[in-house]
Parts: C-alpha cells; sequence; structure tokens
C-alpha cells in the first residue's frame, strides 16, 4: 500500500512586509507613547495635509504618523515584547499607528486641533452652518445659474462672470447636503468639512488609555483643580494645620469667631468691649423694635440712634448700621473669597 504524504506550499513572505515589520518594531521602541487613530472618513488628501503641519510643527522625532496593516502592527508589537491583548481590541477597520514622545492628553489635544478642510458630499449632513460669501464666483453665466435658483442665493451677471449679491446660509447644522449643493460649493472652493484624526486609545508605561478618558475640556478641568484646592483650604483653616499660609488666614478667622463668643457672653476686656456694648446695644434696639407701638405705652422712647452709640461724630445712622451687619455676616461667613483667593495664590502660585 502505497503512502502518500501532503506538503502545504507556503508563499514567501514579501520582502516589503519583513522591512515593514522591522521600520514599525522600531518605531514602538524608540517611542515612549504609541497611539492608534481611526482613518474611518479620512480623505488621503486631508491627512497629507495633517501630517505635514505636525511635521513642520513638531518634528518627526516628537510626533510620527504611520499607515500600515493591523496583522503587521501586531507582528511588531509581539517582536517589540509588547502586550498584543491590550492593543488587539482596537486593531479594526483602518488605522493609523502614532508614536509620540509626549504626553498622551498633549498628543490627543494636539491632534485635535490639527484639522484639515474637505469638500462635502451628497447625502452627509453639515456639520456647521455654511454660507456662501457675497462676491464673484469667477463662473461663466450657463445653466449653472439655475442651481443657484433652486438653492435661492441671489445673483447677478457683471463683468461676464457669475457675482453672488449677499452672503447666503444654504445649509444649517444637521441639514442633509443635496447632490446640487455639494457640486456647487465645489466649484465654489468651499470646503465646509472639518476633518481630524481621532484617537481610539494611547499606551504608555503599560498602560491603556481609551480614547474617552484621552479627550479633556481644559477649562473644566482647571476648575475642578482650582475648587479641590478651594476646598483643601478650607479644611485646612477649619483645622487650623500648621502651614504659614494657612495659619495666616486660620489664625484672623479665630480672633473674629472669639470676638463673636465674647460679645454674645458679655465677656468683658479692654479689648472685647467695643464688641460687647455694640451686641448689648444691637439687641435692645431689636427688642424696641419687636415692641413697636408698645415700647411707648410701657414708656420707652429711643433718643438716640443705635449705630451713633458706638460710631463717631458724622457716622451716619445707615452707614453703621450696614457696617455693623457687614461685620456680623464676616464673622458667620469665616474666610472671606478674597482670603482664599491670596492663599491660593500664596500656596501654589494660581
Amino acid at each position: 500500500m502505497a503512502l502518500r504524504v501532503a506538503f502545504k506550499r507556503t508563499r514567501p513572505i514579501p520582502e516589503w512586509k519583513k522591512k515593514e515589520v522591522e521600520e514599525l518594531t522600531r518605531l514602538i521602541k524608540s517611542y515612549k507613547v504609541i497611539a492608534i487613530g481611526d482613518l474611518t472618513g479620512v480623505p488621503a488628501a486631508q491627512l497629507h495635509r495633517i501630517r505635514k503641519r505636525l511635521r513642520e510643527k513638531y518634528g518627526e522625532d516628537k510626533i510620527k504618523l504611520r499607515v500600515a496593516k493591523n496583522t503587521l502592527f501586531k507582528l511588531a508589537l509581539k517582536k517589540a515584547g509588547l502586550p498584543v491583548e491590550k492593543f488587539e481590541p482596537y486593531l479594526t477597520g483602518t488605522n493609523i499607528f502614532i508614536f509620540a514622545n509626549i504626553n498622551p492628553f498633549e498628543l490627543a489635544r494636539i491632534l485635535e486641533k490639527e484639522r484639515a478642510r474637505a469638500p462635502a458630499k451628497p447625502g452627509m449632513k453639515a456639520p456647521s452652518e455654511i454660507v456662501v460669501p457675497a462676491g464673484n464666483t469667477g463662473l461663466q453665466p450657463g445653466p449653472i445659474m439655475s442651481v443657484f435658483s433652486k438653492l435661492r442665493i441671489p445673483i447677478r451677471v457683471q463683468g461676464g462672470t457669475i457675482w453672488i449679491a449677499k452672503d447666503t446660509v444654504v445649509a444649517k447644522p444637521g441639514d442633509v447636503i443635496s447632490e446640487e449643493l455639494a457640486s456647487l460649493l465645489q466649484k465654489l472652493g468651499i470646503e465646509p468639512v472639518e476633518i481630524y484624526l481621532k484617537l481610539k486609545m494611547a499606551y504608555e508605561d503599560g498602560l491603556v488609555i481609551p480614547a474617552d478618558q484621552l479627550y479633556i475640556n481644559i477649562d473644566e478641568y482647571r476648575k475642578q483643580v482650582e475648587d479641590a484646592v478651594k476646598h483643601a483650604l478650607w479644611l485646612g483653616v477649619e483645622m487650623a494645620y500648621p502651614e504659614p499660609e494657612v495659619l495666616k488666614l486660620s489664625i484672623p478667622l479665630a480672633v473674629r469667631r472669639a470676638l463673636a463668643v465674647a460679645a454674645e457672653a458679655g465677656y468683658l476686656t479692654p479689648e472685647t468691649a467695643e464688641y460687647v456694648i455694640r451686641t448689648a446695644i444691637a439687641k435692645a434696639y431689636a427688642v424696641v423694635a419687636a415692641l413697636g407701638d408698645k415700647a411707648k405705652e410701657l414708656g420707652i422712647e429711643v433718643q438716640v440712634a443705635p449705630a451713633a452709640v458706638a460710631a463717631p461724630a458724622g457716622g451716619g445712622e445707615g452707614k453703621k448700621e450696614e457696617e455693623e451687619k457687614k461685620e456680623e455676616e464676616e464673622k458667620k461667613e469665616g474666610v472671606s473669597e478674597e482670603e482664599l483667593a491670596g492663599g491660593l495664590e500664596s500656596l501654589f502660585g494660581f
């Protein structure tokens, strides 16, 4: 009985694939951050513009872009000794691989800002309001004039060319762009679409950062940090934490609170006398005010304005009452916003 042995014919690996894997491996080892960007819907011309601007602004030693097949990138990851399984969920569709020597959050911010304009396509939704500006279109009169009429764009013929009479909104955000409008915008050189590289993830020092954590609202994040520092400073002031800049706020606060307690308790010392008397007078007049007409029946008559007792000559009742009210509020509030701001500036240089 004859024994048959089947041999599987294998194709030799193309040289360009070997070189591509070697280059990707070199890049993976040379940069501290590796990111994957989505190329879906990114035309080659716009990608070229973005790549060129990044190279001119930052240099390839800082940010390097490379389009490659997902399978070759996996081989390079394995060859570089990185965990392929951490990248695998993001290796779907058409991708661009970004190698960087900057913070991954800064990389996401840079890529989001670097945008290229692109023409509108029929059927797509307008990303923002599209305006056709007034002026000379450079187009010759002819059948195209009916397109302007259909789109309700006022025109006139002057000097042998079509002129747009005034700035005209031809689409609002979310409007579906028709074939006629897309064609006309292209003829007028208007590119209403902004293209930028959207990251899927970034990898640094063994950590995978998904896209939803990469894009940060800087202003909101700054406010959160400032609020956190303010709350921490409030806590430090309340507990009199022994830090010189904190004590500058907590000691005056403690003094104000001690004076308020002394005033309420009627504790007399040379330092508290003014506050005790002022509080007593204010309470006395509050009782008189509460009695109303009953005060006269009881033979109580107010001869001197409350504020005049503690106020210097020419002070004025309303002004003094307002000052007292302000002081009482400050006693209750504790540290003011101005004091906190000063403390923040001293501690952290804000």
